[in-house]
């Protein structure tokens, strides 16, 4: 009691990532305290690795701006730096407070990920929620927000305060399932959260079924949400492929935990 082997976990992870990922998450519920302890420890640490060695590179619609003089920002205008480099042909020294660069522009992007906890929360799903948030960490580490919901709707990281991430991925393993589903009330927290960034993008990631459960319109909550992407499970996608459908927003499947990274990834593409 109140020990883990990790040599045996790295072993299991090399033979079947999934199964392991998801014994591990159960594990971070032990009842043992010590245990339960050195579980989620170790639980945040390696589905951060598992997330950040997905396809995390930051994609966004990109556009040419005028920038202060970098060498490595872009090429020199001519037409802005005119008098910069009019002082120069006259024999004085080349300001650069006075040169220009064209060059492309990525806005940020900020992001909402929306978590379903309903019904039974453990193992696989579990595993899947924490990577999705070390995997949402790790694509916007200054501007994203973590919403759970179940019966409640829970935020475990709001858009505007810091928060380590592997201690958002342990509290979101520390959670368990609750019976009911309230999406709509989800959808309009995300709506709270990104309200408060200054991205010129922002994204709603929902991971779950999409089998709301309770009074609400999910439909109608995504009114007020920029983007909205749904991973859902590939063996029980049929409510989230309805929902994205009359949402507009794009759907991924996902076959297991250790494949979340790559869906985030997919989902998030422009």
């Amino acid at each position: 009691m109140g020990e883990l082997d990790e040599a045996a976990v790295d072993e299991a992870m090399s033979e079947d990532p999934d199964e392991a990922l998801a014994l591990l998450a159960d594990l971070t519920g032990a009842t043992d305290p010590a245990l339960r302890a050195l579980a989620r420890r170790l639980a945040g640490r390696l589905m951060l690795d598992v997330a950040r060695r997905g396809d995390a590179s930051r994609r966004g619609t990109g556009r040419m701006t005028l920038k202060p003089f970098a060498p490595e920002e872009g090429d020199l205008d001519i037409d802005a730096s005119i008098d910069a480099l009019a002082a120069v042909r006259r024999g004085s020294p080349a300001d650069p407070e006075g040169l220009r660069v064209r060059g492309w522009t990525r806005p940020g992007t900020a992001l909402c990920l929306v978590l379903d906890r309903s019904g039974s929360m453990g193992g696989a799903p579990l595993a899947s929620s924490a990577i999705a948030a070390a995997a949402v960490a790790s694509r916007a580490p200054e501007d994203y927000s973590v919403v759970v919901f179940g019966r409640d709707v829970v935020v475990v990281k709001s858009q505007d305060a810091p928060k380590d991430p592997e201690r958002v991925v342990t509290d979101v393993l520390a959670l368990r399932g609750h019976g009911t589903t309230d999406l709509a009330g989800a959808l309009l927290e995300a709506g709270r959260q990104l309200s408060r960034s200054r991205a010129a993008r922002r994204i709603t990631l929902v991971l779950s079924d999409c089998r709301a459960t309770v009074e609400g319109d999910p439909i109608a909550a995504t009114a007020s949400l920029d983007e909205v992407a749904v991973v859902a499970p590939a063996s029980d996608d049929e409510e989230a492929t309805e929902f994205a459908r009359r949402a507009g927003a794009r759907l991924v499947t996902v076959d297991g935990p250790s494949s979340v990274p790559a869906a985030i990834a997919a989902a998030l593409r422009d």
